[in-house]
């Protein structure tokens, strides 16, 4: 999307986690505004499960899915396809100049999205100017730094400011889940429901899962890419914090969770 460099790209091991992620443990705070027959567009859908699952609750309302990758819009047809919903179109789409009349969806939602954006607030406007009045804008981003985990290390501390050097490097805001609510009201909504949920990974599967995707990302994705050739850390220091992150998956008392702030925003 225009002003967007998305951090974590889209390697093998993004995609891992993206396709975890349901409306259950992805948009439990939105499900309450949801019912059949309600219009929904999905801005930044990735892979598309999270839209399967919003699509199934408003069915047989139609739903819109857009995103930037036209690899990924093919991936979440699939998805679609797989689980029989003819009512959900793709498109590739700028969040920040969304293809679309004013007025056109009952329900807008975006999970992930403003914190790999330059300018947050102008999204969230886009995303109010095509929500009907009385609609609801529904966004979630993680606090990358509000994130904790035990047991600590060298290892782990380093990834987590590497990745903040990172984020704001690529023109994005790793503490966009504190600021939801603050950026809703700049964006011109006087409505605003803030709520925070997390994700928590303790359990010996868990860990394991977390653990291996993140060390992946660690030394193989663009964002180890970006963090080599922008000179955050060399491949070197990559690889420790990868062996730090498989250290922590076979830790039996590794707990690691993710703060997500989120906003229900009223057009």
């Amino acid at each position: 999307m225009s002003d967007a460099v998305y951090t974590h790209g889209h390697h093998e091991s993004v995609l891992r986690s993206h396709r975890w992620r349901t409306a259950e443990n992805s948009a439990a705070y939105l499900l309450p505004e949801l019912r059949p027959g309600l219009s929904l567009l999905d801005v930044g859908c990735g892979p598309g499960t999270l839209t399967a699952d919003l699509a199934e609750r408003v069915a047989p309302g139609p739903v819109t899915a857009v995103d930037q990758v036209e690899d990924i819009l093919a991936e979440a047809r699939r998805e679609a396809a797989a689980r029989g919903l003819t009512g959900v179109r793709f498109a590739r789409a700028d969040a920040l100049a969304l293809d679309f009349p004013d007025d056109s969806f009952d329900v807008v939602h975006a999970h992930q999205l403003l914190q790999h954006l330059g300018d947050p607030v102008g999204a969230l406007r886009e995303m109010r100017r095509v929500c009907r009045p009385g609609g609801v804008v529904a966004v979630r981003d993680a606090d990358m730094t509000a994130m904790t985990f035990h047991p600590r290390s060298p290892g782990m501390d380093a990834w987590l400011r590497l990745y903040e050097r990172v984020a704001r490097a690529n023109g994005g805001e790793p503490t966009a889940g504190r600021q939801l609510h603050a950026w809703a009201r700049q964006a011109g909504f006087a409505e605003v429901a803030p709520s925070a949920s997390v994700w928590c990974f303790a359990t010996p599967e868990e860990r394991g899962w977390w653990s291996e995707l993140w060390a992946d990302r660690t030394v193989a994705s663009s964002y180890a890419e970006t963090a080599v050739a922008g000179g955050h850390a060399t491949e070197a220091e990559l690889a420790a914090i990868a062996d730090a992150w498989r250290a922590w998956g076979a830790d039996p008392d590794g707990w690691f969770c993710v703060l997500h702030g989120e906003a229900r925003c009223r057009a």
